[in-house]
């Protein structure tokens, strides 16, 4: 791509002034008289060289001629250097969108390396809420876009299927069984009161009867564990696959137990010299290592703290040879960062190790206020309620169109809006109405498939709109690279907005009236064909970015036309 090109010849000039290599942005101008590309090169070059940044801009232009598909460049203000293209320099892009399909945006960055996202990993004690479909979205979004940049990924979601929270799970499954069956048993105050535990009783009730009525024993207790676990863990990777989300492995707390993992690893703490005894308690050094206090790893009842298992189950990433790890979890788990970076690093294991992208909660608001509209749950509103209310790819969209670590306040009212308010809606649209071009072409009896679109003149594309759109579209595969290497997907949600309104603007200015001849489609056949081909270029656009963020490209809406 031109853009591209152009971006190692500023490297190589760079190098060529004894600056070495140096960071730059490379943008198109907001006024299109200051050229198709300007940078900031010369300017972030001044510090390091010492020298004028105009006086620097004026070598690097001296060093960047005959880059092909340049027109001239003009150096501007304190020092930019604005690039002018050959108008079939930007037309080219075109069939370089064309040849390349449903591989543009793609990259080889990551060189076929293993990357493990972690990401959801709810505990089987309710149904996913909120803050569960906020990660779902980001940690799916940024697996896939690392996948566009040549890495193979492993997805993978972790449960705590062991613990108090659990046991509280199954004394909660306990009373709801016996009250379903005319006893008069409370749930106790810190056990789950959402109406899923009835649920859940009801159904063992199906399945066993009375079997467990008289039974108070722990062998009863964890008959209920498992048949509670097994069917909120149901539910879950139901309501996951309807919010199009899949993983590669289901990874279980009782794993690290049942394989001897947990005690291994607290061998292996105490080999390091970095372990102590202290109120009868064994804890690890790990403010050697940046955490803010020393961490106790088994209590003194001889129980481990949280802490350990999460140590231990980190371990098995690196051994099964994940040595890139993404933990993709909420913002309430930022205080356990230091200690599992600190646990690892005990063991040896990079100081960096494992990646964490933390995100904000999520609420709701209808009308300027903060709703909840679950029964089930008792006390917040579940994603299958929202995916329900909205559908998966507007929810997936606004979990994903603000960045991380901003708190995202759900707009219910804006989600619901089916126009072009709405920004998925947006998008879709826009690749709908490109869609049906094509149909209309074809109804017309105009050919228009990739052959004769591949060899369409595009130097004809000329009209300022046409250049903007086409230099919009150039710019995908850097954003992709830059929303990978920085987690954030929400860089493709606003690149996709700002295409898809280039788009329309185009459309609309062809389309003026509700049915009329589309102007796009003139009757000069070399002129047709490439504002065709830059309609196909524009559709393959949307429908990758689209397909980034797990979200469908329509060829057909309401309000296509």
């Amino acid at each position: 791509m031109l853009t591209e090109r152009i971006s190692e010849a500023l490297r190589e000039a760079t190098v060529a002034l004894g600056a070495g290599s140096a960071r730059f942005r490379l943008d198109r101008p907001r006024d299109t008289s200051h050229g198709d590309l300007a940078t900031n090169v010369a300017m972030a070059l001044a510090g390091r060289l010492g020298r004028p940044p105009r006086e620097i801009a004026g070598d690097l232009k001296a060093r960047l001629t005959g880059i092909e598909g340049v027109e001239r460049i003009e150096i501007a203000g304190p020092g930019f250097l604005n690039f002018f293209l050959e108008a079939g320099a930007v037309g080219g892009t075109v069939q370089a969108i064309l040849g390349r399909g449903v591989r543009y945006g793609r990259n080889e960055d990551g060189g076929g390396q293993r990357v493990m996202v972690e990401f959801v990993s709810a505990n089987p004690t309710g149904p996913l809420h909120l803050g569960h479909g906020r990660q779902a979205a980001l940690g799916d979004a940024i697996a896939s876009l690392l996948e566009w940049s040549g890495w193979t990924v492993h997805r993978e979601f972790y449960f705590n299927d062991a613990g108090g929270q659990i046991r509280r799970l199954s004394v909660s499954v306990r009373a709801r069984y016996l009250q379903l069956l005319g006893h008069d048993v409370a749930v106790p105050e810190d056990g789950y009161q959402g109406e899923y535990v009835s649920e859940i009783a009801a159904a063992l009730i199906e399945k066993d009867g009375r079997r467990y009525e008289d039974d108070d024993g722990d062998i009863a207790l964890e008959a209920m564990r498992r048949y509670a676990v097994a069917l909120l863990r149901s539910e879950q990777e139901r309501d996951l696959a309807a919010f199009n989300v899949r993983f590669d492995e289901y990874y279980p707390e009782t794993r690290l137990y049942s394989e001897g993992l947990v005690s291994s690893t607290i061998s292996k703490l105490r080999e390091t010299g970095l372990t102590y005894r202290e109120d009868g308690a064994l804890w690890l050094r790990t403010s050697a290592f940046g955490d803010q206090k020393d961490r106790v790893m088994v209590k003194s009842d001889g129980s481990p703290t949280y802490f350990l298992p999460d140590v231990a189950y980190h371990m098995t990433k690196w051994e099964r040879g994940f040595h890139d790890v993404i933990n993709v979890q909420g913002s309430d788990h930022h205080s356990t960062v230091d200690r599992v970076r600190a646990g690892l690093q005990a063991l040896d294991r990079p100081s960096g190790y494992p990646e964490y992208v933390l995100h904000q909660m999520v609420t709701v608001e209808h009308g300027g206020e903060e709703v909840r509209f679950s029964k089930r749950a008792g006390s917040y509103t579940t994603l299958a309620d929202l995916v329900a209310e909205v559908g998966a790819d507007v929810a997936r969209y606004f979990f994903l169109m603000r960045r991380p670590e901003a708190h995202l306040t759900f707009d219910l009212d804006l989600a619901l809006d089916q126009s072009d308010r709405n920004p998925v809606y947006k998008v879709q649209y826009a690749h709908a109405r490109l869609c049906r071009l094509f149909k209309l072409a074809d109804e017309r009896g105009w050919v228009a498939d990739h052959d004769t679109l591949m060899n369409a003149d595009t130097s004809l594309l000329t009209d300022p709109s046409e250049r903007e759109v086409v230099k919009q579209l150039a710019e995908f595969p850097a954003l992709l690279r830059r929303a990978a290497a920085g987690r954030a997907p929400h860089l493709v949600c606003d690149y996709l907005e700002k295409t898809a309104g280039m788009v329309n603007s185009w459309y609309q200015t062809s389309h003026p009236t509700r049915n009329p001849e589309l102007s796009t489609l003139v009757e000069d056949p070399g002129l047709r064909a490439a504002r065709l081909g830059l309609a196909g270029a524009a559709r393959i656009v949307l429908d990758n970015g689209l397909t980034v963020l797990g979200l469908a490209a329509p060829e057909r809406m309401v309000r296509d036309d």
